[in-house]
């Protein structure tokens, strides 16, 4: 996991711990270190914030022996790759729900994503993550567009004991979210997660058909799920669905698999929205709670 980020850290780490800190050939480290940045899924603006907040610190402080500013420099990266992470509201799922919960009401969650990105296998992690902390859940299907979706949602839902709403193909989607809700309402179920089509972001039609489904739930959260293997990709996508929809909050797919791990970076900041969870394999249970620290560690190379 993120082994190619990690090494180009680790190579930017040695060179800078063994130049002096006033050399002129310091310039050439840093533009090594973004190229290395940018070929590993990290967006441009994310790589200058990185690279700008290590270069204050190296240029501006006294560092002694070789240890101590291999250390120095260390720490420096890992601060400024929790400051490109770290989200300005955090966003805890279980508090909202709860909130609702007491008002008696369901927390309403909408998913986005294009084809492919996992979003209803994500969906059916988090129920399952949900029922074992006792919530009630129920699935919409407000994906009336591609053929097949229905009967993979309605797979999940046999399997987690759940109930899953629907309209034939072709039908209004949004119809499908307020019918959810209605019915989570009635009978004091906790949780309602709307899964939308997947569609590319510039299609126009459909993402005007995912701003009528969210006039309809407004939702409690609007919830971006990419695939981390998607490379620049996936930043574009969720940069779109923000701008035109608005998001709350991401969850990035197949992050076990992901070498480069330059996503999670630039989708944080790129939309200024936390990431939540991240999936890490094929188990309803291989979902785990996205943690800033968590990444930093892996990327940055204490040992």
């Amino acid at each position: 996991m993120f082994e190619k980020l990690r090494k180009a850290v680790d190579g930017f780490v040695h060179r800078v711990s063994h130049k002096s800190v006033s050399d002129s050939n310091l310039d050439d480290a840093f533009s090594d270190l973004q190229i290395a940045l940018l070929s590993n899924d990290v967006a441009l603006e994310a790589a200058e914030l990185i690279c700008e907040r290590i270069r204050e610190k190296v240029t501006s402080e006294k560092i002694g022996l070789l240890q101590s500013k291999r250390k120095f420099i260390l720490e420096t990266l890992h601060e400024a790759v929790l400051e490109a992470l770290k989200p300005k509201s955090p966003i805890d799922l279980l508090k909202i729900i709860e909130k609702r919960k007491k008002e008696r009401n369901p927390a309403v969650l909408m998913f986005l994503g294009v084809n492919g990105t996992g979003k209803t296998t994500t969906i059916a992690k988090l129920t399952h993550m949900l029922i074992k902390r006792d919530y009630s859940v129920v699935l919409a299907c407000a994906d009336t567009f591609r053929a097949g979706s229905s009967e993979q949602l309605h797979t999940h839902g046999e399997r987690l004991k759940v109930r899953v709403l629907s309209r034939p193909y072709g039908s209004d989607p949004a119809s499908v979210a307020f019918d959810a809700i209605n019915h989570a309402r009635a009978r004091g179920i906790n949780v309602v997660f709307i899964d939308t089509a997947g569609r590319m972001q510039t299609d126009k039609n459909l993402m005007a058909e995912l701003e009528k489904i969210h006039r309809v739930a407004k939702p409690d959260l609007v919830i971006f799920v990419g695939d981390a293997l998607a490379g620049n990709d996936v930043i574009s996508q969720a940069k779109t669905f923000n701008e035109i929809i608005g998001i709350d909050a991401a969850i990035l797919t197949k992050v076990d698999a992901d070498t480069k791990g330059g996503a999670a970076l630039s989708i944080a900041l790129a939309t200024g929205k936390p990431i939540i969870f991240v999936g890490v394999g094929q188990e309803y249970s291989d979902l785990e709670e996205f943690r800033p620290e968590w990444f930093a560690d892996k990327i940055v190379p204490f040992s």
